[in-house]
This record gives structure tokens, C-alpha cells and sequence, in this order.
């Protein structure tokens, strides 16, 4: 019979999200130590025909539907990066809040990453392009296959948020950490 200190903890539940008002991705994973197993992933679609509120209104939704799912214990979300069309950032802006704001509604501490940051921590290198970001989720997860880039985007948040901050017990609340910044209900209060 194994002692209590032969056994190990259980994994952390990771969520990572890559927000887009089109498409939103998810990738879920489990970490254990240093290893890294897949868990889920996917996509929240919005209907362009729809007006812009209906259409954060569905990504809110969805995000409560993973976190009802899959029980994810930390989250994990990129940043916005500016796009050359202005109109284009505010609207991913909102996506992204949309999608932080059901994050922490369900009692998740939510760390942030740049683009950078996810490819320098899953690709080794800041600069990577979708398909070679795509490529390393596959094998860091042993996946069967490439998962759909919006996917692969938001499980290498995920393992990015895995690497960098082993955890949301390694950042500090205090403000940005070079593995990310923290967002949680206690903050906002």
C-alpha cells in the first residue's frame, strides 16, 4: 500500500484561450510536474450576421461551457497585439474582454502572454510562424495531428502559461512577471 507522500498530487487543469471576436480557440491540458497531456480543444464561432453584443454574448457563453466542462483550475489568455487596421484591434479588444471578463465570472485566475512570449516558450523563438507553432503543440502534446490554428494558438497559451509560470503559485499579483500578468477576481475588487 503506497504511502501518503509516495502519491502524487493530482494535475493542474489549464485553460488556454486565443480570443478572436470570429473565432475564439480553447485548448485545455493537464500538468503534472513537467509533463504536459492534452485534455481538449476547439473553437467558439461567432455569426457575423449577428450585432456585436450577441456576438460577445456568444463568446461568453462558450467560455462558461468549457469552464463547466472541463473544470480548469487557471487560465491563460493572449494579448491584444495592434493590428494596422485600428478598427480591428478595438473589436479584438472586446472579444478578449468578453472572453476575461467569463474567465474570472467563473472564479478563474487568468495570467496574460504576448505573442511572443507563447512562441518563445513553446517554438523557441518569438518570431515563429502559425504552422511551426502548430507542428510543436502537436508534438509537445503527442497529438495524432495538427489541431486547427486557432487551437493550437490557444494550448500553446496554455503550455506557455505551463512553462512560464509553473502555475499562478509562481506569479505574483502585484502586477507583470516576465512568465505573464495576473488577472483575478481578487484584483478587481
Amino acid at each position: 500500500m503506497p504511502s501518503a507522500n509516495s502519491r502524487s498530487a493530482p494535475p493542474l487543469r489549464l485553460l488556454g484561450i486565443d480570443p478572436g471576436l470570429r473565432i475564439t480557440g480553447f485548448g485545455v491540458i493537464d500538468q503534472s510536474g513537467s509533463k504536459l497531456a492534452y485534455v481538449a480543444s476547439g473553437c467558439i464561432r461567432t455569426d457575423e450576421k449577428l450585432p456585436l453584443p450577441e456576438r460577445l454574448g456568444t463568446i461568453c457563453r462558450g467560455i462558461a461551457e468549457i469552464v463547466a466542462s472541463y473544470a480548469p483550475q487557471q487560465a491563460a489568455i493572449e494579448e491584444v497585439f495592434l493590428n494596422k487596421n485600428p478598427w480591428s484591434t478595438l473589436l479584438l479588444g472586446q472579444a478578449r474582454g468578453a472572453a476575461i471578463g467569463a474567465l474570472v465570472g467563473a472564479g478563474l485566475p487568468v495570467a496574460e502572454y504576448g505573442t511572443m512570449q507563447i512562441k518563445q516558450a513553446v517554438v523557441g523563438h518569438g518570431r515563429a510562424t502559425k504552422e511551426q507553432v502548430q507542428h510543436m503543440v502537436r508534438r509537445l502534446l503527442a497529438l495524432p495531428g495538427d489541431p486547427s490554428a486557432d487551437a493550437a494558438d490557444a494550448l500553446a497559451c496554455a503550455i506557455a502559461h505551463a512553462h512560464g509560470g509553473q502555475g499562478l503559485g509562481a506569479l505574483s499579483s502585484a502586477g507583470r512577471r516576465k512568465s505573464g500578468r495576473l488577472t483575478s477576481l481578487r484584483e478587481l475588487k
